[in-house]
């Protein structure tokens, strides 16, 4: 392999496993800041090492291996060894052996500790999504700006102050228990819902899909389930996420160019992830999630595009921004009644979110505006808002397939 050619896998390889090592070795140094610095040293040891020793046979682990033991080196440095088993001695005498879980139902994994811990109440809300997206989804500052439709140095001051805050507050890395649990569950729910999302349809890269981060969230709201059975957003999360992965095969091309959902291969939908999906929003309430995952729903169990019920669809859009108000539901719900009532009658619900501040460097508002004009035989203006969509994205294969889109209606133009 070239010098360039390593750099990219190991640049791969991190990008998959970087909140699996930052949470093992959170687990021994108890600080996710420290823990995310030493997963950064491992990365560059493989840096260092790999062009000329070449890639290892199983580079998860190596990296892993490396992390763990620069950590227990950490400790030992914190704390000599004679004080390290003098302090266990004392602890043998004066303590009495621990007693079985208290709770049954408690799950042993390190990712969901990590989660737990970054949404710890003492963060405000911003602060615990941001470090759960950079530590879990390993989301670089930018792609959790775009995630969030902020400024990166908003971002960036939100990871620094949650890691200070964590560390000084000295916060166990835990799951917790009871009311603690219940505290943290909105925004777990909401951080696992985020990184589902960049892996579904990255914002910046040149893939479309990141599966890596899909496969992570859905495995997180499965084990929610687990952890909170009685509560039904964590199902109506899971079902929304069910669903979405089960058309994940169908999302692109041979070449990774992006598929519109009018175009994939029904027949190739999981139909298991799809059963999942029915079961879960069985157990599911009225939530923001369990509405998602309704509509979901409609998609997943339409055998053909044309079978949609858009009418349906509309409906839990109109429910869903009632609940929670947001420009980007109101955007899809004008996508759904265009297709219930036509593009003229979702036309002005675009043009009314022209003004949303959140929306400007949006490019899908661009985008579903030049996909209703192109419907009503407005070429001239479809195609600007096709290229105007296309130079606000951060994503190639987005830029390519809006690119495309305007190139055709440059070509039909007389």
């Amino acid at each position: 392999m070239t010098a360039a050619s390593t750099t990219r896998a190991v640049e791969t390889v991190f990008r998959i496993e970087s909140a699996r090592i930052i949470a093992a070795v959170a687990r021994i140094v108890r600080d996710v800041g420290i823990a995310e610095e030493i997963a950064q040293d491992a990365l560059v040891a493989a840096l260092e090492q790999w062009p000329d020793a070449g890639v290892p046979d199983r580079p998860g682990a190596w990296l892993m291996n490396t992390a763990r033991h620069r950590a227990v080196d950490l400790v030992r440095r914190r704390e000599t060894y004679a004080r390290k088993l003098a302090e266990v001695g004392r602890a043998l005498e004066d303590v009495p052996p621990p007693p079985d879980p208290a709770d049954p139902d408690d799950i042993d994994d390190d990712l969901l500790r990590l989660v737990f811990t970054a949404c710890h109440p003492v963060l405000s809300t911003e602060g615990r999504i941001a470090l759960t997206l950079r530590l879990v989804g390993g989301l670089t500052t930018r792609e959790i700006a775009r995630a969030f439709l902020t400024v990166e140095p908003t971002v960036a001051q939100r990871i620094v102050r949650a890691k200070r805050t964590l560390a000084k507050a000295a916060v166990p890395y835990e799951v917790p228990h009871g009311a603690d649990r219940e505290a943290r569950l909105g925004s777990v729910l909401e951080v696992i819902y985020l990184i589902f999302n960049e892996g579904y349809s990255a914002t910046a890269g040149d893939d479309l899909l990141r599966p890596a981060l899909c496969e992570d969230a859905l495995r997180l709201a499965r084990l929610l389930t687990a952890l909170a059975p009685r509560e039904p957003e964590a199902h109506g999360l899971c079902a929304l996420l069910e669903f979405q992965a089960s058309r994940t095969a169908t999302r692109t091309g041979p070449h990774g160019e992006p598929v519109l959902l009018a175009d994939q291969n029904r027949t190739r939908w999981n139909r298991l992830l799809i059963r999942r999906g029915t079961l879960a929003l069985a157990r599911a309430g009225t939530g923001p999630y369990s509405l998602q995952a309704a509509i979901a729903g409609c998609h997943a169990t339409a055998v053909r595009y044309e079978d949609t019920d858009w009418a349906a669809i509309a409906a839990l859009y109109a429910a869903l921004a009632r609940l929670t108000p947001s420009p980007v539901v109101e955007l899809n719900r004008a996508v759904a009644v265009s297709m219930a009532e036509g593009p003229a009658a979702a036309l002005p619900l675009v043009d009314a979110l022209a003004d949303e501040s959140a929306l400007r460097s949006y490019h899908l508002l661009p985008s579903v505006r030049g996909d209703l004009l192109e419907r009503l035989g407005r070429g001239a203006e479809a195609r600007a808002e096709f290229e105007r969509a296309a130079a606000l994205t951060h994503n190639a294969r987005e830029r390519d397939l809006l690119l495309a889109r305007a190139a055709a209606l440059r070509d039909l133009s007389p």
